[in-house]
């Protein structure tokens, strides 16, 4: 099932589709909730509720970090790198990949370059892409990068669009596709459209602004590759 967002039916003359990477393709929910746990703790701040954990999923680390009540500069950037070690000591390898994610990644690639715009850092992403089997899909799997300045999803999407255009992808007519306020946002800023991953870590609120609702990952196949097919769908 596809739900729209706006009154015009979602344009699908998309020549290249940006990914988010965890709530989206990724079931990273236990290792990053783990990881930004420990993280805390070593930093001797208190642990929020699993609930409010989950909400780490997704943003930048470092800005839900921040937003802890008591949580000064200094202690959230000592947590960022507490939690960078045991993410990749052991949060990473909990991750599994969403139901249909990889057929949906089989088919869409035979017809669009796929890329991965996340607000992971680089490296991170890379090693889960690759411990996932995942990374041969994409021309480029774009992060956040503190040496290069990249820490917001405007920036990730930017550097990405620009790494495509390096490898001559048409990057003239993208589409987003994510589950947190941050990939519509971040998107939006280059207009591009966002296509809401409903089955990650987002609120319903978070859909705002998105141009369609995917309620699963086998509907961007239907979405972002047929036509006829997505203009009978959304409405219904």
């Amino acid at each position: 099932m596809i739900r729209p967002q706006l009154h015009e039916p979602l344009q699908t003359e998309f020549t290249c589709v940006l990914f988010d990477m965890d709530g989206t393709l990724v079931d990273s929910a236990k290792g990053v909730t783990e990881s930004a746990a420990t993280a805390l703790d070593m930093v001797g701040a208190e642990v929020p509720d699993p609930e409010t954990l989950l909400t780490f999923v997704g943003p930048p680390m470092i800005e839900s970090f921040r937003s802890l009540p008591g949580m000064t500069e200094e202690r959230a950037q000592l947590a960022l790198k507490h939690y960078r070690k045991a993410y990749a000591d052991s949060g990473a390898k909990q991750a599994q990949l969403f139901h249909g994610v990889t057929e949906v990644l089989n088919q869409l690639g035979h017809r669009l370059p796929l890329a991965i715009a996340t607000s992971k850092v680089e490296d991170q992403a890379l090693r889960v892409a690759e411990f996932l089997g995942i990374d041969q899909h994409f021309v480029d799997i774009c992060g956040a990068s503190d040496a290069n300045g990249r820490a917001t999803k405007r920036d990730v999407i930017e550097e990405s669009l620009q790494r495509l255009r390096t490898k001559e992808v048409n990057v003239d007519s993208p589409v987003m596709v994510g589950d947190r306020i941050y990939d519509v946002q971040g998107a939006a800023a280059f207009g591009i459209p966002t296509v809401f991953a409903q089955w990650g870590y987002g609120t319903q609120e978070e859909q705002a602004g998105a141009a369609a609702v995917a309620c699963q990952p086998h509907d961007l196949i239907q979405l972002l590759s047929s036509d006829k097919a997505t203009q009978q769908s959304v409405g219904q």
